[in-house]
Parts: structure tokens; sequence; C-alpha cells
């Protein structure tokens, strides 16, 4: 009986599922919305996840064209209840731009690829089908430019992987452009022009029930808010109004290395950077430490990236001071020229014109950390961390890395912002730092979650119990503990409450959401 009774409710769901998918052909076309379906051949194509430790089904892939066609496909999947979410580039670490989850509408932005550069106010239209690469083309044939990460074929934000994961990598908006407006947005200029959320003047978007709203300072004042720092659980942008700023006249990128580094002198860099930060470091400067395994336990090699958008000749100067405070280097690289010179060689091997090559893959787990400006790290943490690099970091079988950002520092546009002018909650940092952990292959090793989790615990587990720090969502960790607070913060009520008066149905639905419930 117990068989029966099951069996009956499979086929139950199966013809609910099927009617599902029905119901949805019909109400997509109606609006001539075209979508890719389970029985389509290139389904698999068309949701394939940038990492592969996820493999996801939606019940489908829609690929408008407009905004119309955008309201058309969320009001047909919120009136089947389905989970409806956004996709431009594809980068959510844990593939939130697929649902996070099987069964989900994936609307695919990519069609929506307009940018109007608008030289009366400096402004720029752009909507969110764009990559970072076409955006900063498109910009810097005008002279300008705008914050953002590193890679060229996220969407409108950053996302490396790991032929380029040796750079500040981000995912962003729609899952990427909400992400990176909504989420965050970092790069190299974020402590001259803040985060590419912070330039947002206004935006285009989509609600749970069709509705297409704009929002800014001035109108649907709540939305404008919420979506600048959690973007994809309010609605799904069309198109930003973004500030953009002169292209710098010139610019150096840096990349030293330090081969074998040991655990005291890893250790030492480290604080090093952090007492650099401190001091009145100009915010023409972005710079980050990268950590790889060594060729032996007890060693790691260091990499410091960055670049420079100040006046040339001040270059050297800036970075003495720290660089004083380390051994000589294995090697250096300087490469100056114009700004769009260094776009290209910080997004290399990729190109800025992402139609010229399909996007990769990988196959890892991310975890960060947000250390706040006021409580930096610990002697204690540092050196715990440093050892755990050293030691564990030799033993592990994954390929990994430990990316330490400049955040903040005495000259940050991030730090510079009020608190709560925007939902993004954690303005006090110093450093972020991302952990990352891969494997050649699915599926991911179990053991690459534990030793990511280990590094972690190393900073933790030797800083006070109330110690104020806070995660990165454009690094999301689908296993995080505490993730609404360390994510959201003190943000946290106020948009679970937007969430409840502006989508109510909690359409736009994934892991690591602002939710209804």
């Amino acid at each position: 009986m117990a068989a029966f009774l099951l069996l009956n409710l499979a086929v139950i769901l199966l013809s609910a599922v099927a009617q599902n998918i029905t119901d949805l052909q019909n109400a997509l076309s109606a609006h001539g919305v075209s979508a890719v379906y389970p029985t389509d051949e290139n389904f698999t194509i068309v949701s394939q996840a940038f990492n592969r430790r996820f493999t996801i089904s939606p019940i489908a892939v829609a690929f408008p064209t407009s905004v119309a066609q955008v309201s058309a496909a969320v009001a047909a999947g919120a009136a089947q209840n389905l989970e409806v979410v956004a996709r431009s580039g594809g980068h959510s670490y844990i593939a939130n731009g697929l649902g996070g989850k099987d069964g989900a509408l994936v609307v695919d932005m990519s069609k929506l690829k307009a940018i109007t550069v608008r030289s009366s106010n400096d402004t720029a239209l752009i909507e969110t089908g764009n990559r970072l690469g076409d955006v900063a083309l498109a910009l810097n044939a005008k002279g300008r430019a705008m914050p953002h990460g590193t890679c060229s074929y996220v969407s409108r934000g950053g996302g490396n992987r790991r032929t380029q994961w040796y750079a500040s990598i981000e995912s962003s908006v729609n899952y990427e452009l909400n992400a990176a407006l909504g989420y965050g947005g970092f790069g190299f200029t974020s402590r001259i022009w803040g985060l590419a959320l912070d330039v947002v003047k206004s935006a285009t978007v989509v609600l749970g029930n069709g509705t297409v709203v704009s929002a800014s300072a001035n109108v649907n004042s709540d939305l404008y808010w919420a979506i600048r720092g959690a973007s994809p659980s309010f609605g799904i942008v069309t198109s930003i109004e973004v500030q953009t700023f002169p292209a710098p006249p010139s610019a150096i990128v840096l990349e030293y290395t330090w081969n074998d580094l040991d655990m005291s002198t890893a250790a030492d860099s480290i604080t090093s950077f952090q007492t650099f930060a401190a001091t009145n470091v100009p915010p023409e400067l972005g710079a980050e430490l990268l950590f790889t395994k060594g060729s032996s336990s007890g060693k790691v090699n260091l990499q410091l990236n960055g670049a420079w958008y100040g006046a040339p000749e001040l270059f050297n100067a800036t970075f003495a001071p720290y660089l004083n405070t380390l051994p000589a280097t294995s090697s250096a690289n300087i490469f100056p020229g114009s700004y769009i010179d260094s776009v290209m060689t910080l997004a290399s091997p990729q190109g800025l014109n992402t139609s010229a090559a399909p996007d990769e893959f990988d196959t890892f787990y991310t975890k960060s950390l947000m250390t706040p400006s006021a409580a930096p790290m610990s002697a204690a943490a540092i050196e715990a961390f440093a050892t755990y690099m050293t030691t564990e970091g030799f033993s592990s079988t994954t390929e990994w890395f430990a990316e330490v950002e400049l955040y903040g520092g005495s000259a940050s546009a991030i730090n510079a912002v009020p608190l709560d002018s925007t939902a993004f909650a954690k303005r006090d940092t110093l450093f972020t730092i991302q952990f990352v952990s891969a494997s050649a292959a699915p599926p991911y090793p179990a053991a690459g979650f534990t030793f990511l989790d280990g590094m972690v615990a190393s900073i933790l587990n030797n800083e006070p119990a109330d110690w104020n720090y806070g995660t990165y969502l454009n690094y999301i960790d689908d296993r995080l503990l505490n993730a609404a607070n360390l994510y959201y913060g003190t943000h946290y009520p106020r948009l679970k409450a937007l969430k409840a008066a502006l989508d109510p149905k909690d359409t736009f639905r994934f892991p690591v959401g602002v939710t209804v419930a």
C-alpha cells in the first residue's frame, strides 16, 4: 500500500510539473518571449553553472529582448508561484543565477545590452545584459570610467576563474548586475570612487508581480535603498543609471612576487600591510595580497597585485613604506599605460570584448571575511592564519588561494559613505579576505570544505567572541552559519520588512537571499 501511495504521489507531481511547463510555455509565447526547456536539445548548455560544484535544472530559461518581455516573464512565473531569478553573466558562486536549486524560472538578461553615455551630466544608462569588458570599452570611448572588478566576462562586476584567479574576484548583477550593484562591486578603483553600488543614481526594476518601476533617491526610495545592498531579493534590474568619472590620465598595474616565504615572513607581510593601510595611503592606490601553496611544508607564495591611478612619479614613493618591510622580490612586473590599458592588463588573459571568446567554468568553494577597521586582525590571528597556510595549505590536495584585499584605509571612498544610506552593511571594513579552494573537475572533494573552514577558523578562533567582522555577498558561501547577520548586518530587519511589502509572494527567492518568512 505504501509503495502504491508513493507511486501515485510521484505521478501527481510529474503531472503538476508538466502542467507548469505547459502553462509557462503558453504564457511566455503569448508575449513573444523565447525560452529553452528541459526537453530542448540545448537545455544542458544554457543551464550550465559557472561553478561546476552545482548541477541545477531550471523549469525554463527565458531570453527576453525588452523590459516588457522581462515583465511578462516574471508575471508568468509568479502566476504559478515559481521561483524567479535573473541571470546576466551567470557567475554566482553558488549558482543563484539558476535559482540555487531545481525548478526556478531563469530570466536571462543577455539580450539587453544597450549602453548610452551621457555627456550632458556624465552619467551612463546601462542595460543589465552587458558584461564588464563591454561596459569598460563603451565608457572609455567617451573618456569615462566607473568602479568595477577585473574580470571582463562578469556582467558588470568581476568574477575570475583559475586562469585569472589572481585578481579581484567578484560576481555581479541580476545574478551579476543585481549583485555587483546590489551586493557591492569592488575593484582597484573603489578606494577612489566607491563600490559599484555607490555610483547607481537610478534603476528600472521589475517587481515580483511583473510591475515595472523606477527607483531613485526621489522615486521609490525604499526600493532604491534595498537594491544597493540586496538587489536580487527585490526585483530584476533591467537598466541602471550610473555616475561616471573621468578616466585617469594614466595607470600603473603592479605585480610583485615572493616565492616560498616562511611562516614568520608571511605573517609579517600581513601585519605590515595592515599597518600600511592604516597610514595615509592615497585613494589612488588599490592593492591586495594573494597567498598560494608553497613548494614545501612551512612555505607559502605571496603575490602583491594592484594598480596606481595617481601621478606616475609618485608611484615608487607611495609603495616604498610597505615594500621596505619585505625581503627582496622573486619577480617584479610593472605595467604602465593608459587607464584602459590597465583594465585590459587586469582582465588578461581574457579580452574586454566578451563576444570574441566563450566563457569558462570551474569547480570551487569560497568563503570570506571582512575585517573591521576599528579592530584589525590581532597578532595571534595573523600568526595562526600564516601557520595554517604554510602547513595545512601545503597538505591540501585542492588548488587554493587566500586574497587579502584593501577595502578601507585612511582615505577610502568605500568607508566614507554613511552606513545607513544604502543596504550594503559593512562600511567599516579594512580588508576583505577571500578564501578559495578549487578542484580540477567535479565532484568537489569533501576535504576542500574542511580545509577552507579551518583556514577561516584559524583567524576567528584568535579574535574576541564579539569581533565585529562580516562576510561579503559577492563571495557567497552556501554553507555559512549566521548568514543573515554576517551578510546583511544591522540592515536585515529593514530588508525583511521591505521584502514583505515589495515581494510578498517571495517570487525572488534563492539560497542566502532576503526572505519573507
